[in-house]
């Protein structure tokens, strides 16, 4: 919300093309994470020093890449000279986004819990530093990246509180080799997520950096809804370590909670919220709308992946096979990402070149396809976990989330205000206030959450238990 205030609406679109650049040097990050978690699951000794090591020398790599390749794709984005400097920044997201993701893959097989205090401290961070940077130094656009990579430190900070005592244990070489030969899954993943992401190069070449702002700051919104796959988060070691059909019940449970107020929160708001950000993004209400629908399709698509591959036993022995990798329902799974590209970006494509549309219209294009592809890769991906293990959907609780959700709908709708930082906040809260006082009266379960949520934090931030 600093940044979109205290910036043009052209240098936000600047922002997010950067975040779509660095996209690409951080292509491998997550191929050592994804199995870190598996191994540190399955308690293979040594393999969080090991990850460690090797992702940190992944991430030095793509970082020297990007300082050489960087001037030459301004160039070729027609890009003016004087942000250079602004997009070099982006050499030490590249090494923290590296760390992040290692550290994170530990810690969500010993202390998932943690990662949602992680974020927590993250986002903290960012106000302070942000707004130190922008508003007090003037330093715009550069503030921005440079308070950003302050935040990811102390987040990187955070974590290694935690870990440090596993890094103690011996570096296994042998791992490594078997990862990397595994790691035709993860490049196969990453490089479906990647083509998928073209859409939005496409957007800002073709449409222009104030559709790209469009879509940013929507997506910046609409991506909170995600964060409540993180209450899953402990559901995929689990799984490895071999849990069952109540542990992927309890997770759905606990992300819909969240996730259904969430969403239909951020559609009867979406022009108060938009405002906020800055009062040019109100009339993006559509993309927000269209893109809070996605995000919830998307972490749904993200609980069923994890059941998918919370268990395959592709790798449990610490030896993996090639061959077993391309009959496992896994790689079906990621094969999705493909179909969901193969509708996505050809139709935009199209769009963009042989349809002169301005910059709102083209991005209420690129939300909907997006969300009308993400519901066939959710279908999909519920029928393969199903096949991998039986599992009852929580329909009651679900009818439960509906009902204490439309009271705060109306309420919300009803409760016209101005579009005031302060006054939208209240709402928010007071939003959300309604929901949990009505969920709370007809779900006993949400006591109890609402009581262990107050004692993990408690625990994590004093040092002591409630």
């Amino acid at each position: 919300m600093i940044i979109t205030r205290n910036v043009s609406i052209e240098e936000y679109g600047i922002f997010n093309n950067i975040n779509d650049i660095l996209s690409y040097f951080t292509l491998v990050a997550m191929v050592i994470p994804f199995w870190v978690t598996r191994f540190v699951a399955r308690r293979h000794p040594g393999s969080s020093k090991t990850g460690l090591v090797v992702n940190t020398i992944i991430a030095m790599i793509a970082a020297i890449l990007y300082i050489f390749m960087i001037p030459g794709i301004l160039h070729a984005l027609q890009i003016r000279e004087e942000y250079l400097a602004t997009y070099m920044v982006g050499v030490f997201l590249i090494i923290e986004n590296h760390m992040v993701a290692v550290l994170e893959a530990i810690l969500r097989s010993r202390r998932p819990e943690t990662i949602g205090f992680g974020l927590f401290v993250l986002e903290v961070s960012k106000v302070p530093l942000v707004f130190l940077f922008i508003v007090i130094l003037g330093m715009k656009l550069m503030g921005a990246l440079i308070g950003l990579t302050l935040a990811f430190l102390i987040q990187i900070v955070f974590y290694l509180r935690y870990l440090m005592p596993l890094f103690k244990e011996k570096i296994r070489w042998d791992y490594v080799k078997e990862w990397f030969k595994a790691s035709l899954l993860n490049i196969y993943n990453i490089v479906g997520g990647r083509i998928l992401m073209l859409t939005n190069i496409f957007l800002f070449i073709y449409v222009g950096e104030l559709s790209r702002a469009y879509y940013g700051a929507s997506q910046a919104i609409s991506s909170i809804i995600g964060y409540s796959f993180y209450l899953a988060f402990a559901l995929y070691p689990k799984l490895l370590s071999g849990g069952g059909e109540e542990d992927v019940t309890t997770s759905l449970k606990m992300v819909l909670m969240f996730a259904i107020p969430m969403t239909l929160g951020a559609i009867t708001l979406s022009g108060d919220i938009l405002s906020i950000l800055n009062v040019s993004y109100r009339v993006a209400k559509p993309v927000l709308m269209a893109l809070s629908l996605n995000a919830f399709l998307t972490t749904l698509s993200l609980v069923f992946g994890s059941i998918i591959s919370g268990t395959e036993k592709i790798d449990a022995s610490a030896k993996i096979s090639c061959k077993e990798i391309i009959k496992s329902k896994l790689f079906l799974s990621i094969t999705l990402i493909y179909v969901q590209a193969a509708i996505v970006v050809p139709s935009t494509y199209l769009i963009f070149t042989s349809v002169s549309l301005d910059a709102l219209t083209a991005t209420v294009y690129l939300a909907s396809i997006n969300m009308l592809a993400n519901v066939i890769v959710m279908l999909a991906k519920y029928m393969i976990a199903r096949k991998c293990l039986e599992f009852t959907i929580p329909w009651m609780n679900i009818g439960k989330y509906f009902i204490a959700s439309l009271p705060m709908v109306l309420a919300l709708y009803l409760l016209q205000t101005p579009a005031k930082l302060t006054v939208t906040v209240a709402k928010v809260l007071f939003g959300a206030l309604i929901y949990f006082l009505i969920l709370s009266m007809i779900d006993e379960e949400t006591k109890r959450i609402i009581r262990f949520v107050k004692k993990e934090a408690a625990k994590t931030f004093l040092g002591r238990a409630e």
